[in-house]
């Protein structure tokens, strides 16, 4: 690809997931809001807001962001499987726009408990939504210092596709990486069943 078109998906891609990561802080902030407040208007103010976020930018950021991932990955010289770093950084994504979408029917219900007449007691639901936008903070935060960083080699398929051999250092490293990689899928596989499970939602 031309190097104009590289360097503005590398910009849109940039700019969607620091934008991800912006609004992911701004719900943050109104979920502590809604807990905190004894201002029921403000409450109200703060879980309708958190609704309209989640749908109209929260997710169109996130979605956003992983298809410019992708598509950056694959038409340059980096690939989608050519580098642990990248295959790490695309779980990551994928668990985490997999649990927003699982986290969209809760916020609606708690928004719309928020708009009716009724006194909010939802103590658990609502430090939910504090615990998970927390949590993907510190998720957006791990996929951004490996972006920055990209702490890991190439993968197997990478270097035999090029016929160039495994140093001796990258030998040493590739069980750990393997082991790595099943950890974070493991890791995510248990807190999407846990979620599905009502375990970490309370949108029932």
């Amino acid at each position: 690809m031309k190097p104009r078109i590289t360097k503005a998906l590398l910009t849109s891609h940039i700019t969607l997931s620091v934008g991800w990561f912006g609004a992911v802080a701004v719900f943050l902030a109104l979920a502590i809001t809604g807990i905190t407040s004894k201002n029921m208007e403000t409450v109200r103010g703060s879980y309708t807001a958190m609704e309209i976020s989640a749908w109209f930018i929260i997710l169109p950021f996130c979605i956003a962001s992983l298809i410019t991932g992708i598509v950056q990955a694959l038409i340059t010289k980096w690939g989608l499987l050519n580098h642990y770093w990248i295959i790490v950084k695309l779980i990551l994504t994928l668990g985490a726009t997999i649990l927003l979408i699982l986290h969209l029917r809760p916020i609606e219900q708690l928004a719309h408990i928020a708009g009716t007449a009724e006194i909010i007691a939802q103590p658990g639901q609502q430090m939910q939504m504090i615990a998970d936008s927390a949590a993907a903070i510190v998720v957006l935060l791990v996929i951004i210092t490996i972006s920055v960083y990209k702490p890991w080699g190439r993968t197997a398929l990478s270097v035999k596709s090029t016929n160039q051999p495994f140093t001796s250092q990258a030998t040493n490293s590739r069980s750990f990486r393997k082991w790595m990689i099943v950890a974070v899928i493991t890791l995510l596989f248990f807190i999407i069943i846990k979620h599905l499970t009502g375990g970490g939602m309370h949108g029932h």
